[in-house]
């Protein structure tokens, strides 16, 4: 599976973005999908998830009711839609695939990666 993010770029505080991951390659349908991010000088962390079939979602407590995750598998495309976005929310993001449906937030669970696309909030 190859996935490839877009949709980063440059948000005032309080604005809102949508991050869409498109997949290629292997089966999407059977993939449980994740967005985790990066910020500088820190750890990846994970920051939502949805499972394949039953669509159910998780988020990250610093995300929660800010962020949606949902997933179009006609257009095997996953999107995190992310409003109120804080100076804290700057990191470069990452879809990633888990071939167990699991919907973990352990980034170690996944084993396909996009290549990252930067979202910079400024205050």
């Amino acid at each position: 599976v190859q996935l490839q993010a877009s949709g980063g770029g440059l948000v005032q505080a309080g604005g809102s973005l949508r991050l869409s991951c498109t997949a290629s390659g292997r089966p999407f349908g059977s993939y449980a999908m994740g967005w985790f991010r990066q910020a500088p000088g820190k750890e990846r962390e994970f920051v939502a998830a949805i499972k394949w079939g039953n669509s159910m979602t998780y988020y990250a407590d610093s995300v929660k009711g800010r962020a949606t995750i949902s997933r179009d598998n006609a257009k095997i495309t996953v999107y995190l839609q992310m409003n109120s976005l804080k100076p804290e929310d700057t990191a470069v993001y990452y879809c990633a695939a888990d071939r167990t449906n699991s919907g973990t937030s352990d980034s170690s669970k996944y084993d396909y990666w996009g290549q990252g696309t930067l979202v910079t909030v400024s205050s």
